[in-house]
């Protein structure tokens, strides 16, 4: 799983090496080639309506296609002095309110080139949004269908995978779902787009900010889509208006997400997603003063690398030809009634020694210095919220065994039959684990 950020927001197209060194500095490895940054929607939405639409490099929207792929080489050239990677692309696309049905044709141009240019940079993946604007409903599959297949030759050419990505569109200033919406319609889209190219060409990028805009069970959706899912654009919103806000900054009181991230870590970890987390926190970005900028990228890194850990955890489990749990509590506790058959432990251990010898949840709990004889690639998953607490005093005794981390906060389900305070605090600090299971 790679962790790809946007760069509007944080770097000037015009001048893209500070805010590319930021990123570089702030941890990131990839960026995504956003051609819509060379040619935005608001500079698409004028073209041809006899304005003079100029670009920051000069070019004017008239000019040829290949304009296109001169245009993100200011920033792939930054990109390459800095050590980041351009590993997936964003072809340029119309404001979700146009009304330019005309531009299908340089549209098809556009993404034409947008592809031959992912090919000349090593990039493999480009994002093209289905064709909407002037289409009704019943035309809107043939339409995109022939739209796609005419992209073929150049993507086959250039070894460059097409992903679709989910729409919302405007209706009288109100945004509903557009295109691939649905999730079983944007599954047959790609299915049948496959079969007629004869090969898995197409994929599928999922729009967290408009599953969110939609009112969509992002669980189901992941879920319904599943292995089709190549990226996933991680953006938040208020769920009316088309922002991208950094990852659980918009709540509602109380401090609850508006967004469903709850669900769709859980239909992307049920897929075994592995593909590219796309960060678009943009207009957080813009919203910051920029000497403040450096501080935001590293906690949105961190924010990206958060919700990597929570989507892999299954994997996670999975690589670890054998185990042991750390902790005696409710995290353990539900470590076992979601994981404890397919992944079995050999044990759990506690700092608690009235517990040392007792069973628990099927498991005999031990004291964490039987951890001293455990083979070397077995591993010690901490169940416990004092993760850094825990590791310290496990490398403070000499264990070298890999130590990772053990999450209930999106669990395939939720068990409400928790263990009582008292008996927690009888059980001492471990038994504090599990505290988000209730949604």
């Amino acid at each position: 799983m790679d962790i790809v950020s946007v760069p509007r927001g944080t770097v000037d197209r015009a001048r893209p090496g500070q805010g590319i060194r930021e990123m570089k500095e702030a941890g990131f490895q990839n960026i995504l080639l956003d051609m819509a940054e060379a040619l935005t929607p608001w500079e698409l939405e004028g073209a041809g309506d006899g304005k003079s639409v100029k670009k920051l490099d000069g070019a004017l929207i008239g000019d040829p296609p290949s304009v296109l792929g001169e245009s993100i080489k200011l920033l792939s050239g930054e990109c390459r002095k800095y050590a980041l990677q351009t590993p997936i692309a964003r072809a340029p696309y119309l404001l979700r309110g146009t009304k330019r049905g005309d531009l299908k044709g340089q549209l098809f141009l556009l993404a034409q080139e947008a592809i031959r240019a992912c090919g000349e940079a090593g990039c493999k993946t480009i994002i093209v949004r289905p064709l909407f604007s002037g289409l009704s409903p019943e035309g809107l599959w043939e339409a995109n269908r022939s739209f796609y297949l005419s992209l073929l030759p150049a993507a086959k050419g250039h070894k460059v995978q097409v992903l679709l990505e989910n729409q919302s569109r405007d209706r009288d200033g109100h945004l509903i779902r557009g295109a691939c919406s649905d999730p079983r319609e944007a599954a047959a889209w790609v299915d049948r787009l496959n079969d007629e190219a004869g090969e898995g060409r197409f994929g599928f990028c999922m729009d967290v900010g408009s599953c969110n805009i939609c009112g969509q069970d992002m669980q189901e959706f992941a879920g319904t889509l599943g292995s089709r899912v190549k990226g996933v654009i991680l953006r938040d919103n208020d769920g009316q208006r088309d922002l991208s806000a950094l990852a659980f900054t918009n709540t509602s009181y109380g401090g609850r997400p508006q967004a469903d991230w709850l669900g769709l870590v859980r239909g992307l970890r049920s897929a075994g997603f592995d593909g590219y987390l796309i960060l678009d926190f943009a207009d957080t970005a813009a919203g910051f003063p920029p000497l403040l900028r450096p501080r935001l990228l590293g906690l949105a890194k961190a924010t990206a690398e958060y919700l990597k850990w929570q989507i892999g955890m299954e994997n996670t489990l999975k690589k670890y030809s054998s185990l042991v749990l750390f902790g005696a509590g409710n995290m353990c506790r539900n470590y076992m009634k979601c994981y404890g058959e397919t992944y079995p432990p050999l044990f759990t251990c506690d700092n608690n020694p009235q517990l040392w010898g007792t069973d628990f949840c099927g498991l005999e709990v031990k004291p964490p210095e039987s951890l001293k004889g455990l083979p070397k690639d077995c591993a010690i998953l901490v169940c416990n919220v004092y993760y850094r607490e825990v590791t310290q005093q496990l490398c403070s005794m000499g264990i070298d065994n890999r130590i990772d981390y053990f999450s209930d906060e999106y669990m395939p389900s939720f068990y409400f039959d928790r263990i009582e305070k008292e008996a927690c605090n009888a059980a001492g600090q471990p038994g504090k684990g599990g505290k988000h299971e209730k949604q």
